[in-house]
């Protein structure tokens, strides 16, 4: 992949999540589509250095999750705000669309392919949402410590 592909994918990555977006508030779209951006960057690098598509997935739902949170604070709002656009760049959609075209034309055994590495995906991105709770928890335990010393 060349570095002029790269700025495409992530500019592409950028857009997309402020289409999705559009019914947040404005002072939420820029910050959220940035959010994005991060996690979409994230999972493509596990994926380009050998890491795969799961754990990808995976490490870019807590980095979203993460920097959410962080968002959510900054800018006084709700943090599902920042998650769900952020989130539309990691959705399984292609893997979904063939999954559904394979069970229609018979190919039953490349739909169950298709149909486990959606359920895998999937699952990695709660599980991602889910972790990504336990470092803001960790971190706001450590900061509380930190301020009492």
């Amino acid at each position: 992949m060349s570095v002029l592909e790269f700025i495409i994918e992530v500019a592409g990555t950028y857009v997309a999540t402020l289409a999705f977006g559009i019914l947040i508030p404005r002072r939420a779209l820029n910050v959220g589509g940035w959010i994005g951006v991060l996690g979409y960057v994230l999972y493509r690098f596990t994926v380009l250095w050998g890491g795969g598509y799961v754990i990808g997935n995976l490490l870019g739902a807590v980095a979203i999750g993460v920097a959410s949170l962080q968002a959510a604070k900054l800018k006084k709002m709700p943090m599902i705000l920042f998650n769900i656009p952020a989130i539309v760049p990691l959705v399984p959609g292609g893997q979904a669309y063939q999954m559904i075209k394979n069970f229609a034309l018979g190919n039953n055994s490349t739909a169950l392919v298709f149909l486990l590495q959606v359920v895998m995906i999937s699952g990695a991105i709660a599980f991602g949402f889910l972790l990504s709770e336990l470092v803001n928890r960790i971190q706001r335990r450590f900061w509380r410590h930190r301020k009492r010393l």
